[in-house]
């Protein structure tokens, strides 16, 4: 996995060159696939990417000569650049070669791009650019600018001719007068701390054509920028301006880009809008408006992306909006009536989404062949699903849940070959499931529960062989359990509770070596309990049945098992004492029961045991009461699974439900005498240290790894042994927990190489192995034992050592730097499970990522990494897990952003059943209430402190934006967290 060295923290900080600060937000522009025109603004780029590149491949002969004074200026300027800049003639004897230098054809100095170089506001440096009376465009993005001189707005008319200024991504503070600039054509100056009146600062830029200040604070109202007439793009989202649209704006009437995005804009979206026609995107999501959408709109022929999301809009939708737009997003508002009967009819809809508003009638399906993302759930949409959603041959996300639909599921949904979500949930459909679901060969999620669904499951459904996710809950589907779904090898999450299934669990139920839930209450199954996949680690439901006989002692091997439900059957004899090695349970069920005897001595130190109804006795009153806070939460994880049985359908709470964690197994840790030590199959050093080569003894590691009396941590992924060899140097070693067997013998090559790989990763903010030795389908990692706990131990469990803000944002800069730079090989490094866990500390300011080698290389050019399970523990999975079912660069930036907010906060990943991801977007809609939601007793300690903790808020904020193209880049994010102090 080609990787760089260990980076200076200023190459570390650096983003992209000149291209981030011009291109548009990642949030504004989602190019249809393969198609979609370029804005203004993306023109330019393109224009300037290419005008770089040809400068800098010139040779000294072609490209043109400087003038003595432009050198003069340039190597003025290299007093304030790093070395690795080398403006000099050493570098290149032509000053048009040197980097980031462009040059016009006239032998002048063009363009420069100082984009990510460390450039901070020192004296004389904005004097030296001001005496460069030819530079058309400048880019000083992504360095850690607070401020800028007076005199360069006042005193510089050396620039007067500039058209291009990217200040993007630095810390400014303080919006000033740019009437100097009369040139100006694109002025980009978000991610910074602006604030105050942007009218009366750039109302005199009539040539202005781009304006970019996203993710700021200004507030106040809307500019009107009426001087501009030539104004294309205007971008102001994540800021705090209010009041209403303004109708002046229509006077822009070569607008191609408005962005109004998570603002406080309140009232009507003006009919006005109607008249610009050039317009091409329009996003108003995440504000506070209301009213109708005006018909106007349907009439923009150049509108492609429309987002008025998270609003209060009321009313019918106006007909004809589709028949532009391809890109139509208006959920979570408040409209009413029907969906229009052409919305479905449009050649070039690729995306449409109207969940939870008041929508009703029928569906009418028109020919939407290109589209790909339906999603009209939350709704009381009535009738039957018309046969002619067999026409929408390009569906891929499919979401119908929680309507008032009827009759049964049409057999022409087979004919959408490249469906991956299908959820029909919470509808009052019914007849017997069609077995043209097994024609969907694609299908990843299947979620058909809480309906009337009867007959037997069909066999062809357990030919699908992609699905993660399949619950038939609470319907009447009936018959015996088929043994072909052991075919479903990749199947995570089983639910058919609530049905009246019968006759014995399959015994090749133990194939599913992937599943971590499985629910098969409330039915009507008997016989004896199969031996289980010893995956399953979030739930075992088996209760109400009528399951007969002991308790098989296998069921101890799930040993990262949470709840075992096993209530309401008619077992008997006595609990297994092997039930004794389930330490990670939570809750255990064995009430109304025929059991007997006693329970093991340690079952009820670790969990809530319920036994009424059962003849086990001679519990002590610790072992039959547990303290109320153990019970409460026991009860908040019985909750949460209940909800999922009702169909709770917001999407934070389905991924929570449904996707809350990566599979993993963990074998039966016992004792084991001398004789039964398992063989070294290979052993092999990684680090090149000799200290550590000739001290690493790997028969004295597995001595010590065969008693589990030495397990010092257990995480989700691995168990960790601290091992102190004969030169009495400690290490730890970790076991890796995984259930997919990549650890066999014939794969030791292969998982060799990767762990060589890693080994030579160089950087002080991961956890990089030493050595790695195998036996059998194990693998053990070594490293340096010098760990002081978790963040998340830290955090909150040591209520008595509270981190400090410095200790706090130390933590937060090595993590991203340490993400930066994994994101930054050449070809990505993705992590599975991003936590506070999953972050050792060396000392209060030294963090390192760990269990990197749970990664999956990546194609770069894809970004994305597909998994066999949706990877992520509960309240860092990021939304969009439940329908890519990938693993991104994106959601490990919305995984960080929870990080963040812990810090912050001082608040858990999930509380009381709630993500804090999701509490905070809900909070932050206040922003002057946001100073609330920060860990007081550190936001307190001083004025500094609280602002440098709102700065970085604001960055969590964004790296848990609910789109993940709203979010930043791990290099962005690396670059805010580092300017917020």
């Amino acid at each position: 996995m080609p990787c760089p060295n260990k980076r200076s923290r200023r190459n570390q900080l650096q983003t992209d060159s000149l291209t981030s600060g011009l291109v548009i937000e990642a949030e504004l522009v989602e190019m249809e696939r393969g198609e979609g025109s370029f804005s203004f603004l993306l023109g330019f780029f393109f224009f300037f990417l290419c005008f770089s590149l040809c400068c800098f491949s010139s040779s000294a002969d072609t490209s043109p000569q400087l003038d003595q004074s432009q050198v003069l200026i340039l190597v003025a300027l290299s007093n304030f650049l790093p070395s690795s800049f080398q403006w000099n003639a050493t570098s290149h004897p032509n000053p048009c070669n040197w980097k980031g230098v462009n040059c016009s054809s006239t032998s002048r100095v063009a363009g420069l791009d100082l984009a990510g170089v460390g450039l901070s506001t020192a004296a004389g440096f904005f004097e030296e650019l001001c005496r460069l009376d030819s530079l058309l465009w400048l880019d000083l993005s992504n360095n850690t600018f607070t401020s800028i001189p007076e005199s360069f707005f006042s005193n510089c008319s050396g620039l007067s001719g500039l058209q291009h200024l990217n200040m993007s991504y630095n810390g400014l503070t303080r919006l000033q007068n740019f009437s100097s600039f009369g040139s100006l054509q694109i002025l980009d100056l978000s991610r910074n701390k602006l604030s105050g009146d942007i009218d009366l600062q750039l109302d005199d830029l009539a040539e202005l054509q781009s304006l970019n200040l996203s993710f700021n604070s200004f507030d106040g109202s809307i500019p009107s920028l009426r001087k501009a007439n030539g104004l294309r793009e205007l971008m102001l989202s994540y800021n705090h301006l209010a009041g209403e649209i303004p109708t002046e704006i229509s006077l822009h009437k070569n607008l191609t880009i408005l962005d109004l995005n998570w603002n406080q804009i309140s009232g009507r979206i003006p009919d006005e809008l109607g008249e610009l026609t050039k317009l091409e995107i329009l996003l108003l999501s995440r504000n506070q408006m209301n009213g109708e959408i005006p018909n106007t709109l349907s009439m923009i022929s150049n509108l492609y992306r429309f987002a008025a999301n998270q609003n209060n809009f009321s009313g019918a939708i106006p007909s004809g909006l589709t028949r532009f737009v391809k890109n139509l997003d208006l959920s979570y508002n408040q409209l009413n009536g029907s969906i229009p009967s052409d919305f479905l009819s449009s050649p070039t809809l690729l995306s449409l989404d109207l969940t939870s508003n008041r929508l009703e009638g029928a569906i009418q399906v028109g020919s939407s062949p290109r589209l790909f993302r339906l999603r009209l759930g939350q709704n009381s949409l009535s009738g039957a699903i018309p046969q002619t959603i067999g026409s929408l041959s390009g569906l891929e996300y499919l979401e119908l849940d929680g309507n008032d639909l009827s009759s049964q599921i049409p057999l022409q949904i087979g004919d959408i070959k490249n469906l991956t979500l299908l959820n029909l949930a919470s509808n009052r459909m019914e007849g017997e499931l069609p077995k043209e679901l097994g024609d969907l060969r694609q299908l990843v999620v299947l979620q058909l529960q809480s309906n009337s669904f009867t007959g037997m499951i069909p066999e062809e459904v357990f030919r699908l062989t992609n699905l993660i996710t399949l619950n038939l809950s609470q319907n009447s589907l009936s018959g015996a359990i088929s043994p072909a779904i052991a075919n479903l090898s990749e199947l995570t999450n089983l639910d058919l509770h609530g049905n009246e299934f019968e006759g014995p669990i399959p015994d090749s139920i133990r194939s599913l070596t992937s599943l971590i839930e499985l629910e098969l209450g409330d039915n009507r199954l008997s016989g004896t309990i199969p031996k289980m996949p010893d995956s399953i680690t979030i739930a075992l439901n088996l209760s109400h049945n009528l399951f007969s006989g002991p308790l098989p002692s296998s069921l101890g091997e799930l040993t990262q098992l949470e709840i075992l439900d096993l209530s309401n059957n008619d077992f008997i004899g006595e609990v297994p004492k092997s039930f004794a090695n389930m330490k990670s349970l939570t809750l255990l069920d064995l009430s109304n029961n025929n059991l007997s005897g006693t329970l093991p001595d340690q079952l009820t130190k670790f969990a809530t045991v319920i036994i009424s109804g059962t003849e086990i006795r001679n519990l002590t009153d610790l072992q039959n009461t547990v303290s109320k806070k153990k019970k409460n939460s026991a009860w908040i994880i019985v909750v949460a699974i209940v909800g999922a049985v009702i169909g709770l359908s917001a999407v934070a709470i389905v991924l929570v439900l449904i996707f809350p964690r990566r599979f993993y197994r963990v074998k039966d840790e016992q004792p084991q005498s001398e004789e039964s030590t398992p063989q070294i199959v290979s052993g092999h050093l990684i680090t090149a240290n000799d200290f550590h080569r000739s001290g690493i003894d790997f028969s004295k590691v597995m001595e010590v790894v065969c008693d589990p009396r030495n397990i010092e941590l257990k995480t989700r992924f691995s168990t960790y042994y601290k091992v102190v060899m004969p030169n009495g140097v400690s290490y730890a070693v970790k076991k890796l927990n995984w259930s997919d067997k990549v650890f066999r013998v014939e794969n030791h090559e292969k998982i060799g190489q990767e762990l060589e790989a890693l080994g030579m990763l160089s950087s002080s903010n991961i956890m990089v192995p030493l050595a790695y030795m195998s036996i059998e389908d194990d693998a053990y990692l070594f490293y340096e034992h010098v760990y002081k706990g978790t963040v998340f131990d830290f955090l909150h469990k040591n209520s008595d050592n509270v981190l400090d803000w410095a200790s706090r944002h130390a933590i937060m800069l090595k993590v991203a730097q340490g993400l930066t730079f994994l994101h930054g090989c050449t070809q990505p490094i993705i992590l599975l499970d991003l936590t506070t866990k999953s972050i050792k500390l060396k000392s209060h300011k030294e963090p390192q990522i760990g269990d990197i080698e749970l990664l999956r290389v990546i194609d770069a050019t894809k970004s994305s990494g597909s998994l066999s399970a949706v990877a992520g523990s509960v309240g860092y999975v990021p939304p969009e897990y439940a329908y890519t079912m990938k693993v991104t660069m994106a959601g490990n930036v919305y995984s960080f952003g929870v990080i963040l907010l812990e810090l912050l906060t001082g608040k858990p990943p999930v509380n009381n059943g709630l993500e804090l991801a999701r509490w905070a977007l809900n909070f932050s809609t206040k922003p002057a209430e946001r100073e609330l939601m920060l860990d007081s007793r550190i936001s307190k300690t001083s004025l500094v402190v609280r602002s440098q903790m709102l700065s970085v808020l604001k960055v969590a904020l964004a790296c848990v934006s609910v789109a993940p193209e709203g979010r930043p880049k791990m290099q962005q994010a690396l670059r805010m967290v580092y300017n917020a102090k």
